[in-house]
């Protein structure tokens, strides 16, 4: 049985291993069949901040109320929030807007041996209906909405959040200074090389993503989740330009 984290299955990522035709990063039946190993070897950091997703759900997580996870793509993390949730009355909602993410989804929930259930949501997070919530995550999810949205997504999570919920909110991030910016994207780089990603792999990944997932500074970050009506927020993790923060709503 699959416990809180990452999702049993590890198929190689060989997706940008040969030459291609330049086209934007889409998650469909490719990248969700090799989802868990591509996310592992390319985000630093992510097999800590998912069981501590756990860790935050179970200090946060409030009874008879909502916990969501957008953007739920396989479900690494609302299986770790499903074992942090000690409430059998919460409901647990899981949205991602691809299919095929939610069609796998489905099955590493189904092999999960907790018994809190889970309701996925195959649609559009911009729009999903959100309420009386506690616990939400976007993890390494907003940077994948237009920017001009995200201001209105998140307002709309720190309206649906009940006093004392939280946000844990994890992104690639860019830096105000040109210089840490170039020192943080080479360390990254030197990060998926040692997980044995060819130049070849960085360059083409890097090529068909940078159109579609459009980081921000943290500052950026702070700013907006302040004005969107959360209280504090602290960074509770950060490697290399991976960050995750924690946006707490006031009791």
């Amino acid at each position: 049985m699959a416990k809180s984290g990452q999702p049993p299955e590890q198929i190689t990522d060989r997706l940008f291993a040969t030459e291609r035709r330049p086209e934007d990063f889409r998650f469909d039946a490719s990248v969700a069949r090799v989802f868990p190993d591509m996310i592992r070897r390319s985000v630093p950091g992510y097999t800590t901040i998912i069981p501590m997703i756990e860790v935050i759900t179970e200090q946060y997580a409030q009874a008879d109320s909502h916990c969501y996870d957008l953007g739920c793509s396989l479900g690494a993390s609302t299986l770790a929030m499903r074992h942090g949730i000690s409430h059998p009355d919460c409901a647990l909602v899981g949205v991602d807007n691809s299919s095929a993410m939610i069609e796998r989804c489905e099955h590493y929930i189904a092999l999960d041996d907790s018994s809190l259930p889970v309701t996925l949501r195959c649609e559009d997070i911009l729009e999903t209906e959100l309420s009386d919530a506690s616990v939400t995550t976007l993890n390494f999810t907003l940077q994948f909405v237009p920017p001009d949205r995200r201001t209105d997504l998140l307002t709309r999570i720190a309206e649906a959040t009940r006093p004392g919920g939280v946000l844990i909110l994890s992104e690639k991030i860019r830096f105000e200074s040109d210089e840490e910016q170039d020192i943080q994207t080479r360390l990254h780089h030197e990060f998926k090389r040692a997980n044995g990603y060819s130049d070849l792999e960085i360059s083409q990944k890097r090529s068909a993503i940078e159109q579609v997932l459009i980081p921000e500074t943290l500052a950026d970050h702070k700013e907006r989740l302040l004005a969107g009506g959360f209280d504090q927020v602290l960074v509770w993790y950060q490697c290399f330009n991976f960050v995750s923060m924690l946006a707490i709503k006031a009791r």
